[in-house]
């Protein structure tokens, strides 16, 4: 009981009165309010910079959803093997981890920089036509900050991958072995459906917290340029904290709110097997 009061004090009574401050003209430090119904909600149908964001958004947890998890169960199937170095590789790829995303972010903000090392490499490898200003251009600056989140997450998934993989029994293997399955096909129809749980459990959290995305952003490009990489996350710290514009921003929360539990739902029924 006393877990369960903290929890109701500090996450869903915050919850329940944001979500009802987004049907208000609050202004976020007087006690005062009047009701407006839909109005903040249609506010942020109708600007740009917040359709903008959402966009942005879906893209960053697609790419990144998809691309870790594939990393990461490629980094975990070659280092459940025995090759001698697998302890020491396995502390390599998981070192990223560790870090927060904000030093992430500064860090790839640097090696992506116009004389940064990327530009540098492009360089002395006569590929100079590739060098860019990756995060100054439109173009490539949100798939910029999608691979700083991949390079540092990827050995998290790989870590989940490794225990699903090191749970499934070593004689199925060998009895599909056996029966003349070869290596993808051992893979495809025996080790990936025993993966199922690791796969949802990867899926929802990278799905999830590419779709709150904030730190990396706002290290390394602030959400510009211009709008090129705001997330909802990056506006509804500038509605609230730069425009003041409280209720918007809280209605723009219960918009990804909503949005990731749509999302994970989906995600989750899709991926979600019956086992006996």
């Amino acid at each position: 009981m006393p877990a369960v009061g903290i929890y109701l004090f500090v996450v869903v009574v915050p919850s329940l009165r944001g979500a009802f401050y987004s049907f208000t003209d609050w202004n976020g430090l007087s006690a005062g309010w009047d009701f407006v119904g839909f109005a903040n909600f249609v506010d942020v149908i109708t600007d740009r910079r917040a359709l903008a964001a959402l966009w942005n958004t879906v893209i960053l947890a697609f790419v990144v959803t998809v691309i870790q998890n594939a990393i990461g169960l490629g980094l975990a199937l070659g280092l459940n093997s025995v090759v001698k170095s697998r302890m020491v590789l396995r502390v390599v790829f998981f070192a990223p981890v560790v870090l927060t995303p904000l030093v992430s972010g500064y860090i790839w903000s640097y090696l992506l920089a116009p004389r940064g090392a990327v530009n540098a490499a492009l360089i002395s490898l006569g590929l100079e036509h590739w060098a860019r200003d990756w995060l100054g251009d439109p173009s490539t600056a949100l798939y910029a900050i999608c691979l700083s989140i991949i390079w540092q997450f990827s050995g998290y998934s790989m870590v989940i991958f490794l225990a699903g993989l090191q749970a499934i029994p070593e004689d199925v293997i060998e009895a599909a072995t056996i029966d003349g399955a070869g290596a993808w096909r051992r893979f495809w129809n025996v080790v990936l459906p025993l993966l199922n749980g690791a796969v949802v459990i990867n899926l929802m959290l990278s799905l999830i917290g590419g779709l709150k995305q904030f730190d990396q952003v706002m290290a390394m490009t602030g959400g510009g340029p211009g709008i090129a990489t705001e997330t909802i996350s990056t506006t509804i710290y500038k509605s609230a904290f730069s425009s003041g514009q409280y209720p918007v921003s809280i209605a723009l929360a219960v918009v990804m709110t909503i949005l990731i539990a749509v999302l994970a739902a989906i995600q989750y029924r899709l991926t979600l097997r019956k086992t006996d």
